[in-house]
């Protein structure tokens, strides 16, 4: 018995060098991040600073990937089903935790598929509109929108995304009809917004934040607690009376299930230090984001609270679910 004690001691010291050797060596070829929204939106912005700095340290190209479509679900499908081998990983919205609810048959298992990283960086949606609409407040909005059946609609960021449950929430509470109008990131919709076709819109703070801020859009809320320092002529979702609306907007990064321990630890490690170098975090910063990685395991967490949160807006304001 103790012969088995000692060999069994031995495979797991074993094991333990084996797994230090994987890290030390990682990574030894291109590293895929996949972006599952169009180039030029806050997503791909992260990313893609992201990607630079690890390319530096590491000596290896680390490269940003779009994977455009289905609200963000065809680039976060290809990630679950990639080798968990640490040269694929996903960086993602908070849409990621609630199209498992919205679509009818489950595009993925945020939960059991992936094997959470951090997040690096997180700001409020916002409410915006173009400057032609006259309301200047959220209570204005819903009043203009009453006095108007059939007129206004709402873009978001995709079918899913915190923005997109944002605007169907409003409609629940006030029963309004404004229709939803989804585009594949932030970018597009303030394309559409700056051509007059759009006129109102939910989405990312850092998508909208140089448009609020140089006058060329109204901003009528954001969707934290408190008001950000980025825009903080702009009422929080508290002031504007909608404590149920109070939404983060999170930029996560993700392996697939599965993937080393020790290769997660250092994709840990090295974005907290990423984060930490004066221009990243300034660059970041600039653009309204709050740069405050939090940990695998909090952000697992917050992924499962995150999955029940949505699922109970889902339900409660009976949203058809997506074929």
């Amino acid at each position: 018995m103790g012969r088995l004690r000692a060999l069994f001691h031995v495979a797991l010291l074993g094991l333990g060098v084996i797994s230090t050797a994987h890290a030390q060596t990682y990574p030894t070829k291109p590293v895929r991040v996949v972006v599952p929204f169009a180039a030029g939106g806050p997503t791909d912005l992260v990313a893609r600073i992201v990607a630079a700095k690890l390319s530096e340290k590491w000596n290896q190209q680390v490269y940003v990937e779009n994977v455009v479509g289905a609200s963000g679900n065809i680039g976060t499908r290809a990630v679950a089903r990639a080798a968990p081998d640490g040269y694929t990983v996903l960086v993602t919205t908070s849409g990621f935790v609630v199209n498992p609810s919205l679509y009818a048959n489950k595009p993925y298992d945020p939960i059991a598929e992936f094997a959470p990283i951090t997040i690096p960086a997180q700001a409020p949606n916002v409410l915006i509109v173009h400057p032609s609409v006259e309301a200047k407040t959220v209570k204005e909005l819903v009043a203009l929108v009453k006095a108007n059946p059939g007129k206004y609609s709402f873009a978001s960021a995709g079918v899913g995304q915190t923005g997109h449950l944002g605007g169907v929430f409003l409609n629940y509470k006030y029963g309004l009809d404004m229709v939803h109008v989804p585009f594949n990131g932030g970018g597009p919709i303030m394309n559409s917004i700056m051509g007059g076709h759009t006129l109102i819109a939910f989405l990312s703070l850092p998508s909208a934040a140089a448009y609020i801020k140089d006058g060329r859009v109204r901003a009528l809320m954001v969707t934290t607690a408190k008001r950000s320092p980025a825009v903080p002529d702009v009422p929080s979702v508290i002031e504007a009376g909608l404590p149920e609306q109070e939404t983060v907007f999170f930029q996560g990064i993700l392996a697939p299930a599965g993937t080393p321990a020790d290769i997660i630890a250092k994709w840990h490690a090295d974005v907290v230090e990423a984060m930490k170098d004066p221009t990243v975090k300034a660059k970041l910063e600039a653009a309204s984001y709050e740069v405050n990685p939090n940990t695998p395991e909090q952000f697992g967490a917050l992924i499962k609270s995150e999955v029940a949160q949505w699922q109970k807006v889902i339900e409660e304001t009976k949203m058809e679910k997506v074929q």
